[in-house]
């Protein structure tokens, strides 16, 4: 089978970046990357708040974090007086986890495409409280409604307290289907959790319909914001019982103002978020997102044919928007986590790309990104020199 067209690139795109021209940056989805118009939205607001501290956090602060929340609500489909802006989807699950109120004998019951931070945030609060986390496997070959069914089977009513679930795998790039997930949670009386780190930007979305109970995602990944800028939306029936993971003097005001104000926090970044949107949208939200999964569709056949791998190893995104793609490596390549970061920074090192390289149930993974800075040819490059590189071990 033949390697898939690549899209038509959208002019201009690189030069809306800062990235050195010298290194493939095929590793969006790790810490995003930021267009020099928000970086410079973002230092304005800096030089202003510089230029009279006092004045800056005062009372108007809080208003315009109140418009800043408001206008990413509203691209999200969220209610903005159940979203709270954040520092990262690690932060919002955490605060979320905290407010559960855990008891000794509830479950958390997440699957081994989570994140690690994510699950280290689960067994910390497990460990608080005398909750038990379980985790199940999801295997990426399954369809959704397989996926539906294993979760069914897996929840233990009276028992599963809390079914965290991604939107969007991180480790294996893969779109689950939330909503259904979150049916069939509510069916026997569990909360749900939905980690939607990479899905703001890249994908559309409407959480509200979703219906999760809790749902976080980054904005400084596929939305083009300041790093440390994040959103959780929260449920009607929670919003009363969420805490804080640091109490302020906003803690009276409840949610979402007690989670958001932390004193001397630079807010610039989150101020400056409307303005990844807005560059966005100056491209055109669909041409972007359509160039990008088809971007990274190219990429991973290029690099998979260099490896040789079969087109039908290859799995399913799950979804034709996902401009995330993952190859698997040689058997033995990349099989433990220390292994994989070492991999990670020889590719770095001495192929200039910077790629995500995944241990994932024993196996070496390789993920690309398509992003609208990235060109045909840096693939097509890594292609020609990555099994050179993995053949000297």
């Amino acid at each position: 089978m033949s390697v898939p067209p690549p899209p038509e690139s959208i002019p201009g795109a690189r030069l809306l970046f800062t990235l050195d021209p010298s290194v493939s940056y095929l590793n969006h989805g790790a810490f995003g990357a930021v267009p020099v118009g928000v970086q410079r939205t973002q230092q304005r607001l800096r030089d202003e708040m510089e230029a009279n501290p006092q004045r800056f956090f005062g009372q108007s602060l809080t208003d315009r974090l109140a418009h800043t929340r408001r206008h990413l609500a509203a691209f999200l489909g969220a209610d903005p007086e159940g979203t709270a802006l954040v520092g990262n989807t690690t932060t919002g699950v955490a605060v979320a986890l905290q407010s559960l109120g855990l008891r000794h004998d509830d479950e958390v019951l997440s699957t081994d495409h989570g994140y690690g931070a994510v699950h280290l945030s689960v067994a910390r609060e497990c460990r608080r409280t005398g909750a038990t986390a379980r985790s199940l496997h999801l295997p990426l070959s399954a369809s959704d409604a397989q996926l539906v069914e294993i979760v069914r089977a897996g929840l233990r009513p009276g028992r599963t307290r809390l079914l965290l679930v991604d939107q969007l795998t991180s480790a294996t790039a893969r779109l689950l289907p939330v909503a259904a997930l979150v049916a069939v949670a509510r069916e026997h009386g569990v909360a749900v959790l939905v980690d939607a780190a990479h899905v703001p930007g890249m994908l559309p979305v409407q959480v509200d319909a979703i219906g999760a109970d809790f749902w976080v995602g980054n904005l400084h990944k596929w939305g083009f914001a300041p790093r440390g800028t994040a959103v959780l939306v929260v449920a009607p029936r929670w919003r009363d019982r969420i805490e804080p993971l640091v109490v302020s003097w906003q803690q009276a005001s409840g949610f979402p103002g007690n989670v958001e104000w932390q004193a001397t926090l630079d807010y610039t970044g989150w101020l400056s978020a409307p303005a990844g949107l807005y560059t966005l949208r100056t491209l055109g939200l669909e041409r972007v997102r359509t160039h990008n999964a088809a971007l990274a569709a190219y990429g991973q056949r290029v690099v998979a044919d260099a490896l040789g791998v079969p087109p039908t190893d290859l799995p399913d995104p799950g979804g034709p928007g996902v401009a995330m793609r993952i190859v698997p490596l040689p058997p033995g390549v990349a099989g433990t986590l220390e292994a994989a970061g070492a991999l990670r920074a020889r590719i770095a090192d001495r192929l200039a790309a910077e790629v995500s390289v995944m241990a994932w149930n024993g196996r070496g993974w390789l993920r690309l990104c398509g992003q609208v800075y990235n060109t045909t040819d840096e693939y097509e490059r890594l292609a020609s020199r990555l099994p050179a590189l993995l053949a000297q071990g």
